[in-house]
């Protein structure tokens, strides 16, 4: 699979970028990067910056399932002489400093797609039409075509990120030929406070494992026709939990496997008291 293309910072950036053409000016949102490919069985395979998954990490099995009930596999398959030829890159939001509205923002945000035949990017104008028509949201572009010649980074200012009230991340600019580069929001940075989680899992599992949490679980299941049982809810919630709390439970040396024990036992808690309600 294609390797994660590398975003540079604005100063390291090709000469080319802002030379001549017109820009397209996205949000950078805060996470980790996902990509992924369908073979020609239809078989979704993913993965991050440098590895193939095996195993879905925790961290990013609530893109993963996004993505696998959200992808248009058929419309994919009819619309490409060759699915496998080409790969999706994205970006999987979760909190490594950023507390972005976690009920609005998708598990999965398209940001370019590799056409291998080809061998380059297609032009972010139509990676953005591929990801919605194949039922994925694309990131969201703050300005599109942009003169090179109105376009001043010295005074240019971030604006207000679509996913939290606060300035975003940073902005990425790019143009129909492929060129990128990233200008980061330094008032961020000094906002990230990841003050760990620590404790025994199931203390833990007991401030984590909240109603409303276990709530947004049912309402999930249920909107994609499935049944709320105890199982799916303790899915999800486990997800929801890795996005929402990751850095945090990265530094307090949480393990993976014993958390999610743990919070199964508190979903079954949790949904029985719902149930009785």
């Amino acid at each position: 699979m294609k390797p994660y293309p590398s975003t540079p910072q604005l100063a390291d950036a090709s000469e080319g970028l802002l030379s001549s053409g017109h820009l397209w000016l996205r949000e950078y949102v805060a996470g980790l990067r996902l990509r992924f490919q369908m073979k020609p069985s239809g078989l979704l395979v993913f993965g991050d910056r440098q590895r193939v998954f095996d195993d879905v990490p925790p961290s990013y099995e609530h893109a993963v399932r996004h993505v696998r009930e959200q992808f248009d596999r058929d419309a994919f398959h009819d619309a490409v002489d060759d699915p496998s030829a080409y790969v999706f890159f994205g970006v999987t939001p979760c909190n490594v400093g950023i507390d972005y509205d976690w009920d609005r923002i998708p598990p999965f945000l398209g940001c370019a797609v590799w056409n291998e035949a080809n061998e380059r990017l297609l032009p972010i104008d139509k990676a953005e039409r591929v990801f919605e028509r194949l039922g994925l949201a694309p990131a969201n572009v703050f300005q599109k075509e942009v003169s090179v010649r109105d376009f001043h980074p010295e005074r240019f200012e971030i604006p207000e990120s679509a996913w939290y009230d606060g300035p975003a991340a940073g902005v990425v600019i790019e143009n129909r030929g492929g060129g990128r580069a990233l200008i980061q929001e330094t008032r961020v940075k000094e906002q990230v406070d990841h003050e760990p989680l620590n404790g025994e899992p199931t203390a833990v599992s007991h401030s984590l494992v909240t109603k409303p949490r276990v709530n947004r679980a049912i309402k999930a299941t249920e909107t994609h026709g499935k049944t709320a049982t105890t199982t799916e809810i303790h899915a999800r919630v486990f997800e929801m939990i890795v996005r929402e709390e990751y850095t945090r439970l990265e530094h307090g040396n949480i393990d993976w496997k014993t958390l999610r024990s743990a919070v199964g036992s508190v979903v079954a808690e949790r949904f029985d008291e719902l149930a009785d309600n």
